[in-house]
Order: C-alpha cells, then sequence, then structure tokens
C-alpha cells in the first residue's frame, strides 16, 4: 500500500514547506492547487484545512478530501468545529483539531471596541456627523462597571485581561473553574447569578447542545436593566428573537454582534437598524496573523502526530 499523504494548500506549501519536511520528514505531500490535488487524494490521511481556502476554495477543499479512505486526522485554522461536516468526520474516527487561541486576540480587541462604541454611543455620533449635526450626549463609564465573560477559552482570558486594564471588574464563568483563573470564576451553573449583576455580558462560548440558546428569553429578562450584550461566539448562542424584543423595548443598553443565527444575517432583520446594535460580519478577529498562527499550530501538532504525542487543541 502507498504511503499515506498530507494535504495542505499551494499557498501553505510555498511558505512552509521546510517546516512541513522538518515536522514529518519523507511523508509526502498532496498539494492543493487551482487545477487540482498535485496527487492521488484517496492516500490522504493528514489534512490542514487553513484559513487560504476558506471560502473561496473551501469546497475543492472537501471534494478532494471526499476522495481519501485513509484519513485519520485533520486540523483546522478555525476556533468552531459545530459544523456538521466536521461532526461527520469525526463520526468516522477522523481526529479533529482547531486552531484555538489564533484569533483570540484581535477578537477580544474588537470585544473591547463594541464595549466601548456602546457605552459611549458611538452609533448616534456618527449619525450625527453624517447629519452635520452637534448634539452632545453623556456617555457611559466603563470603570467600575461589572463585566460577565461566559466563556473562559483564549478568547475569554483575552477579554477579562482587557477588561480588568479598563478597571471593569470581572466575573468570568467556566463548565468547570481550575482555580488559576486571572479574574474571579464562577462554574457555569451560576449564570443565574451573574445576569442580574452584569453590566455588560460576553459571549465566547463554543456551540454545543448545552450551550445553544444560553441567552434565551429567560435569560434575558433576569440581565440588569441597561445592560449591553456582546456575542462573539456562535449566533446561536443567542435566541435572536428575545434579544431583538429586549432592544426594542429599551431593555438593554445595545449589543455587539459579530455572529447570528443565519449567516449572513438577511436584509430583513430587524438587527440591522435597531439603535444601539453594532453588526459586524463575522469578522472580529479577521487580521492576516490569524492564518500565520494557525499555520504555526498545526505544525508543532503535525510534529506531535509524528511521534505520536497528544495533540494541541483536539476536538472531544
Amino acid at each position: 500500500m502507498a504511503a499515506g499523504s498530507i494535504l495542505v494548500s499551494d499557498d501553505v506549501e510555498e511558505r512552509r514547506s521546510s517546516g512541513l519536511e522538518a515536522a514529518a520528514a519523507g511523508v509526502p505531500r498532496c498539494i492543493l492547487r487551482a487545477s487540482g490535488p498535485s496527487s492521488d487524494p484517496s492516500i490522504v490521511e493528514i489534512a490542514f484545512f487553513s484559513g487560504d481556502l476558506f471560502p473561496a476554495r473551501t469546497r475543492d477543499f472537501v471534494l478532494t478530501l471526499a476522495k481519501s479512505g485513509r484519513l485519520r486526522w485533520l486540523h483546522t485554522f478555525s476556533a468552531g468545529v459545530d459544523h456538521p461536516w466536521f461532526r461527520s468526520l469525526r463520526e468516522r474516527g477522523v481526529r479533529i483539531t482547531t486552531s484555538s487561541g489564533a484569533a483570540a486576540v484581535p477578537i477580544a480587541q474588537s470585544v473591547i471596541l463594541y464595549l466601548l462604541a456602546l457605552s459611549r454611543n458611538l452609533p448616534g455620533w456618527l449619525d450625527a456627523q453624517r447629519r452635520r449635526a452637534w448634539e452632545p450626549h453623556d456617555i457611559q463609564d466603563l470603570q467600575g462597571l461589572l463585566l460577565g465573560v461566559i466563556g473562559l477559552g483564549p478568547i475569554g482570558l483575552e477579554v477579562a485581561r482587557l477588561g480588568a486594564a479598563l478597571r471593569m471588574r470581572v466575573i468570568a464563568l467556566r463548565r468547570t473553574p481550575r482555580g488559576d483563573e486571572p479574574c474571579e470564576t464562577w462554574p457555569l451553573s451560576r449564570l443565574h447569578e451573574l445576569l442580574p449583576r452584569a453590566d455588560a455580558l460576553v459571549l465566547a462560548l463554543p456551540l454545543a447542545d448545552a450551550t445553544r440558546h444560553i441567552l434565551n428569553a429567560s435569560a434575558i429578562a433576569a440581565m440588569k436593566p441597561g445592560a449591553m450584550v456582546v456575542n462573539v461566539g456562535r449566533g446561536e448562542l443567542v435566541d435572536e428573537s428575545a434579544l431583538v424584543a429586549a432592544l426594542e423595548k429599551g431593555a438593554l443598553r445595545g449589543a455587539g454582534l459579530d455572529v447570528f443565527e443565519k449567516e449572513p444575517l438577511p436584509p430583513e432583520s430587524s438587527l440591522w437598524s435597531l439603535p444601539g446594535v453594532i453588526v459586524t460580519p463575522h469578522a472580529s478577529g479577521r487580521t492576516p496573523g490569524n492564518s500565520i498562527r494557525a499555520e504555526i499550530i498545526f505544525l508543532e501538532n503535525l510534529g506531535r502526530f509524528s511521534r505520536g504525542e497528544a495533540l494541541l487543541n483536539e476536538a472531544e
């Protein structure tokens, strides 16, 4: 039987050929070019779904990988693997690892952008500027406010650090606190205690059955009047219709939303035009450095895989 190969994009091959050889010496590579794969995809055992393939070349990558019956491990540039395609691979016994952490810093910085913009009603200032209207308004202090961070992976950790730097009091929730967190941390089961106290709530959780609509109508109703909501996790973490209803009646100060239940966000969604809502197109962490950091994680894992060691960021 022919030796298994590693599927990578032509861009990754060009940038990382020496690193690939160092991590997996002698292992042949199947290069996905615009014209198609450079060798027989049926013997691919390792694949790297890199950021340069998304979204324009995703279909080519998936169809190429579908021809392999020997796939053992897939590494993805993304942090989330809740898409059904990943689930179907895992059901086949394929190991999945992610690039969790690669985009944590830029996403966390975007979270702070949303909080600053909402606390200062930046949309109102921009509207007045477009109308050439001199309309001063009061702004809200962030220092002293209670920032609730739901999910304490790489993004949540960085949000907590930046929140503390802005002199906010930070309480984080995670499934099981470890005791080494940089801020006060409660188990996720105490969400009901945090909701009426938090002045700002940031969702940085992965999507799972237990977290789907974690911010539902009853949770939103329990929130502190005038609180801010930021979601950079997954759209399905929030019951969008309940959030819209709360925003329409002024129960919340505003929301910064980078992810949505349906993407792209439909043009008819009222979120586009609701005052106090900032909509960004799932791009809060989209920087050129992310692909580089994801490649570094993949190369580290490739060396570990070759040596039979535990992999970083393996999906459970």
